[in-house]
């Protein structure tokens, strides 16, 4: 069964800020990673706040990296746990 728009896109947004709290942590590492678009991923980090998890860009823009500073209603480590289950939902093996 295919997994919904609504699902991939609440996959697509716990992945992504969980990229950020591991250390992989700027657009072009996340691409590398994932293999999404650049827009993909910058779209997405930026509707992280919609899930209220406080994500921020430290530094320059060149040298610079995002940071998660609060998790809001999301438990990381549940993440963590369904690791592969999201990257098998999205694709992204």
């Amino acid at each position: 069964m295919t997994p919904s728009k609504t699902k991939t896109s609440f996959y697509r947004r716990l992945y992504i800020a969980y990229l950020i709290y591991s250390g992989t942590a700027t657009v072009p590492t996340i691409t590398q990673e994932s293999g999404m678009s650049r827009r993909t991923a910058q779209d997405t980090i930026a509707a992280l706040c919609e899930l209220d998890i406080e994500c921020r860009f430290i530094g320059a823009n060149k040298d610079g990296h995002y940071t998660i500073d609060n998790w809001g209603p999301i438990d990381p480590q549940w993440i963590k746990q369904h690791w592969q289950h999201i990257k098998t939902t999205l694709g992204y093996l």
